[in-house]
């Protein structure tokens, strides 16, 4: 397919982009889509609800026609719930590699459901390797599942899934994969990257809007998972089945965020698809990672482990340097960023996904240049502290 450039809107009746890991900005199709109503048992919005798993399924390539698409009701850590309690059994033991928030949900929800795990904590600057999960597993028979997070968002980290995957399927083990924060911007193809499911949102790299998650999982893998789940509307078998003989949801869809996210999946298509979407997201990262650097901002992470989704940056050592002032005055300039979710350093966030393009990241340095100016800040240099522990935990 030949990528064309996609026409980005800007901020709609003045509001301000979100510069985050999702809700994020949408495009005016997809905000009016929602202007009308649909019932859940017609046949146009069944019609829809078909459409949009296929579509998602297409995203897969090669290989994809083992794999189903499930939507799930409610937020992306609803979905991942429905994937650990339907595909990780009851007599089961997972491995959960965690390196941010998101691997430490994963493993706080198998507590939840009663299910056996062993964490692996890389805390917040590197990723989880193959030849760690190797040799883990090579001491555990027990363990039959791995939980990788695709992209790690607290920190921006964007692990080696391939690797990982290497080392789970040759010690003879199953892989799930949380990839709210990639899917649709970096490859997951089955045929390069094995595994047995992953989950993603409507709200992220798509580019629809809050309201439901989605699980893709293979044929096999969704039918043996019959009775595993502890929830009555989080099992994901249930919801597949139901599907399959009716066309509907469960209970009741979101309707609305269906038919934006329909429009969502148009537009990611128009644009190239995963490589298009992700090439713009990559230079999305470049020209504000390099444009945060010349002001003196420091980055979390060592170039390799950056994702196009979200970056990290230290908060500046510079006692007129308050993030909450900060933050203020970025959205008065129009730009909502995030604050950090590490655990060691201050820090914040600004995202790289949604209607933004590279000339939006160039603003987005000069609001910051100008804040830095207003809160009398000198200089944008992280504490030493944090530098010399970035550099002890990465050597």
């Amino acid at each position: 397919m030949t990528a064309s450039a996609p026409q980005i809107d800007p901020p709609f009746l003045g509001e301000p982009y979100l510069l985050t890991p999702g809700p994020l900005t949408t495009s005016y199709e997809v905000k009016q889509a929602m202007l009308r109503d649909w019932g859940s048992w017609d046949d146009d919005f069944r019609a829809m609800t078909r459409d949009m798993r296929s579509r998602l399924l297409a995203l897969l390539g090669e290989g994809a026609g083992a794999f189903d698409c499930v939507p799930m009701q409610g937020s992306g850590s609803f979905a991942v719930e429905a994937m650990l309690a339907s595909f990780v059994p009851r007599d089961g033991k997972a491995l959960v590699l965690a390196n941010g928030a998101y691997g430490l949900r994963s493993a706080q929800t198998l507590q939840y459901l009663g299910r056996d795990y062993q964490l692996l904590d890389k805390g917040d600057y590197l990723p989880p390797r193959g030849d760690e999960v190797a040799a883990i597993l090579a001491n555990d028979p027990s363990i039959s599942h791995v939980v990788a997070i695709h992209c790690e968002t607290s920190s921006g980290i964007l692990n080696p899934v391939e690797e990982i995957s290497e080392a789970v399927y040759s010690a003879g083990r199953k892989l799930l994969i949380d990839s709210m924060s990639a899917f649709g911007a970096i490859e997951l193809q089955p045929s390069q990257i094995r595994y047995e499911a992953m989950v993603s949102s409507a709200n992220k790299c798509i580019e629809g809007v809050p309201g439901f998650g989605f699980v893709i999982a293979r044929k096999e893998e969704l039918e043996a998972a019959k009775g595993n789940s502890h929830s009555l509307s989080l099992d994901v078998h249930a919801q597949w089945a139901h599907m399959e003989k009716t066309g509907q949801w469960r209970f009741t869809p979101p309707t609305h965020v269906v038919a934006a996210f329909l429009e969502a999946l148009k537009a990611h298509e128009a644009e190239g698809g995963v490589e298009g979407r992700g090439g713009r997201y990559t230079r999305n990262r470049d020209v504000m990672v390099a444009g945060m650097r010349d002001l003196g901002f420091e980055t979390l992470l060592q170039n390799r482990w950056l994702s196009p989704i979200i970056v990290t940056f230290f908060c500046p050592a510079d006692a007129n340097f308050v993030f909450d002032r900060f933050y203020d005055l970025m959205k008065e300039k129009g730009f909502i960023i995030y604050p950090g979710k590490l655990t060691v350093v201050d820090s914040f966030r600004v995202g790289c996904i949604g209607q933004m393009d590279e000339h939006v990241m160039r603003q987005v340095v000069s609001a910051a240049k100008e804040t830095l100016a207003e809160m009398g800040v000198a200089s944008a240099a992280p504490p030493a502290a944090a530098l010399e522990e970035r550099a002890k935990l990465a050597a």
